[in-house]
């Protein structure tokens, strides 16, 4: 399906995206309208910088304030919106992930966790975001925040006994006897606790979003896609329960060498890294790897192999698992520059893998989940979401949720003028706002009929600092969310010039 047929485009996207709301009262639905307008205006600037004077700094601290505003209330008509622009795709890539938002340098804000130390103050938040196979952002269908409120350590009593041991035998059975009843008394540690009482259940919960959108989205195939921390077993038989015709998929990215389930008249375990690593090669892929701090880029080659295997169930302290079937993907690089790592991924998933094409296929799918390290970028540079000072997470939390949005927005846009180069740029932009945009570009009155969204997208990005340049390619999120911003300060000063000649 074409992206000029498959996405629906307003430019009024804020209507659009608040238009279910339900807070309670018709006030504060349209007052969540007025807000996000508000933060979309400057996205890096401070609620008071971004508003247009006290009354509307008031009017947003005063709806943070109220009880009935939550994060989960302000994200649902923007889910809404998103469920309907995923009806019109035939494939969904839902890549989740989590990151930090470190707040320890507003450390009066009530209700932060712990993150990776002690003194280290914030939350963890896991979205779930959806993707068209062109990776142009559909929108945000779910989101997490994980408070941790006490750093879990490994214990070492283990290692206690040997060292008492070289103190005397009287030594060491007193220090076992109390070590037996530090373990009675001591809280379990993370690998004793059930799946449902770790931070690991995020990544399970991410994939059930997925397969309640695929029970919703039966025409659509609906693919959750995981990096190595997602590498979690019950994922895997959540995946095996449900067989049928609207199920989702997913895409993993291996992280433990498991054992595979004992074959006939084979008394010790095959791990799964060997087992792949010795099938045939049945393709090869090539591509150029862009460059990153301390490394030039390079043209990769990597050869492929795949397989369908039986994971031996790990052992779990509160229940018995069953064995499951999974298909494997091994994309591993051929000669490598000298000195440098190999460039290797080894993908889990419940798609078929059989030939060359579909384990390519799995490839460039995974890849997709870089997309929401963008989002996490836009988030944290482009909206400033760490340097929110709103004293209490009651407040913080409804706020990131609508910045959250807003996020997506911008992602939206730096890959929606790439995939819908041919639509008019009116799909998107008010015509004050591709108005403004072309007059300061180009110093003369816009034309007739509006130029395609490609053009202005990079008219827009050009306010933010992109060059343009025969080899620039398609300018990225950074300039375009700068330009944004600028584009509206264009339209509120042609507003103001057209106003003054009346």
């Amino acid at each position: 399906m074409s992206m000029e047929v498959g996405i629906s485009f307003t430019p009024n996207w804020i209507v659009e995206e608040t238009k279910t709301a339900d807070l309670g009262d018709a006030r504060l639905n349209k007052r969540l309208g007025n807000v996000l307008e508000m933060l979309n205006r400057k996205p890096t600037e401070s609620i008071p910088a971004a508003s247009r004077g006290w009354n509307e700094t008031k009017a947003a601290y005063r709806f943070f304030d109220n009880p009935d505003v939550t994060g989960e209330k302000i994200l649902q008509p923007h889910k809404e919106a998103t469920i309907e622009r995923m009806r019109k795709e035939p494939i969904i890539l839902l890549p989740q992930d989590t990151t930090e938002l470190d707040y320890s340098s507003k450390p009066e804000t009530k209700g932060l966790g712990k993150l990776s130390f002690e003194r280290q103050l914030g939350m963890l938040l896991h979205p779930t975001i959806a993707f068209t196979s062109d990776r142009v952002c559909l929108g945000v269908v779910d989101s997490q925040i994980l408070i941790r409120e006490e750093l879990r350590r490994k214990d070492n009593l283990h290692l206690l006994p040997i060292i008492a041991y070289s103190l005397g035998n009287q030594d060491y059975q007193m220090l076992c006897l109390c070590i037996k009843l530090t373990k009675i008394l001591r809280k379990p540690t993370q690998a004793e606790l059930p799946i449902e009482q770790k931070e690991s259940i995020r990544w399970i919960n991410g994939y059930r979003v997925a397969q309640e959108l695929a029970k919703q989205l039966s025409e659509s195939k609906i693919i959750s896609i995981a990096d190595r921390e997602g590498d979690i077993y019950e994922i895997f038989i959540e995946a095996s329960k449900v067989k049928a015709e609207g199920h989702a998929e997913f895409i993993i990215r291996g992280n433990q060498d498991r054992k595979l389930a004992t074959e006939e008249n084979i008394k010790e375990h095959t791990k799964l890294k060997k087992k792949i690593g010795n099938a045939p090669v049945i393709g090869t892929v090539e591509f150029t790897l862009p460059p990153a701090k301390n490394r030039k880029a390079r043209k990769v080659e990597q050869e492929i192999r795949s397989a369908s295997v039986e994971l031996r169930a790990p052992y779990r302290p509160d229940r018995k698992l069953p064995n499951v079937i999974i298909n494997v993907v091994l994309a591993r690089e051929i000669n490598a520059p000298h000195g440098v790592e190999p460039i290797e991924w080894l993908l889990l998933t419940s798609l078929p893998v059989n030939t060359a094409e579909r384990a390519i296929q799995i490839i460039t799918w995974y890849l997709c989940r870089w997309q929401i390290e963008i989002f996490f970028r836009i988030l944290k540079s482009g909206c400033a979401v760490e340097e929110l000072q709103l004293q209490t997470m009651d407040r913080l939390k409804p706020c990131l949720a609508l910045y959250m949005i807003i996020a997506w927005r911008i992602l939206h846009m730096t890959m929606l003028g790439r995939s819908c180069s041919k639509i008019l740029c009116t799909a998107v932009f008010e015509d004050e706002e591709w108005h403004a945009v072309y007059r300061v570009t180009y110093r003369c009155p816009p034309p007739i009929v509006p130029p395609n969204l490609n053009r202005i997208i990079k008219m827009v990005a050009g306010l933010g600092g992109f060059l343009n340049r025969k080899n620039d390619g398609f300018p990225g999120a950074q300039t375009i969310w700068l330009g944004l911003q600028r584009t509206r300060d264009f339209v509120i000063a042609m507003e103001a010039l057209d106003a003054s000649r009346k």
